[in-house]
């Protein structure tokens, strides 16, 4: 299942604020041996965010939404969600007792904006003010702010995805090639690929400092990790190609 981010607000592409969601995405997905397939940054225009959640509904992936849920003219995730998903935007009741617990008369006339949600939308509760965020079809919708939103999405996570976490240890290597073109590593490549399709390989060329270096990645299980690096320092040395090892980097679930 493809797991994609969904991070929204002109104040991010204009450079007002920095994102700091997709670094807590990789970071709380790997805690749990998933990885964060994509991620798109939109703005709040309705038609582009409109078609934006209708592709990942189509997606079938797995989404986490970032912000444009409150109750404020530029707060569209609500009712772009439910034109993208084809359904009426309408009062959650549940939504609506949590808001009149919390606001009393002062929930009217505005904040109880916050309750109207797609229909059939389940709710996210949010451990810091209670205003929930809502779910539906493996799209998860949480506020724009990260002392709330990542709690939450913690919940999503631990609540509804359990079986999809990974108790196996993923690993990944790296392996620093120096005077080197990147070209002749390609069959280094191909061969190991080809014996382990389940490995993931990257190659990330540099030439700081006029020397140039290719970093190889090898990611996947631990014990295929072990073999389809042996296989590479096996061929860079066949080839008299110069290698040194970096430290490694786990990704061990919690």
């Amino acid at each position: 299942m493809q797991i994609g981010g969904l991070i929204i607000g002109d104040e991010l592409l204009s450079g007002k604020r920095r994102d700091k969601h997709m670094d807590f995405l990789i970071s709380v997905l790997a805690r749990r041996g998933l990885e964060l397939s994509f991620v798109r940054f939109v703005g709040d225009d309705p038609g582009l965010l409109t078609e934006s959640l209708r592709q990942t509904l189509d997606s079938q992936a797995l989404i986490f939404s970032f912000g444009g849920i409150g109750a404020t003219p530029d707060d569209r995730t609500r009712q772009c969600f439910a034109r993208a998903a084809n359904v009426e935007l309408g009062l959650h009741p549940e939504a609506v007792a949590i808001l009149e617990e919390r606001f009393g008369e002062q929930a009217y006339p505005h904040r109880i904006r916050m309750a109207e949600l797609p229909v059939g939308s389940t709710l996210i509760p949010n451990p810091v003010n209670q205003i929930p965020g809502f779910s539906m079809r493996h799209h998860h919708c949480v506020p724009g702010f990260p002392n709330m939103a990542w709690p939450m999405v913690e919940w999503v996570l631990d609540t509804h995805y359990n079986h999809l976490f990974s108790r196996i240890p993923c690993i990944e290597r790296l392996i620093l090639v120096s005077n080197t073109p990147e070209s002749e590593l390609v069959p280094v490549m191909e061969a190991v690929l080809e014996r382990f399709p389940e490995i993931r390989m990257s190659s990330l060329p540099s030439s700081e400092n006029g020397c140039r270096e290719v970093e190889l990645g090898i990611k996947g299980l631990a014990d295929q990790v072990a073999e389809a690096a042996a296989l590479v320092i096996e061929s860079l040395n066949q080839g008299g190609m110069p290698w040194v090892e970096k430290p490694q980097l786990s990704q061990i679930p919690s």
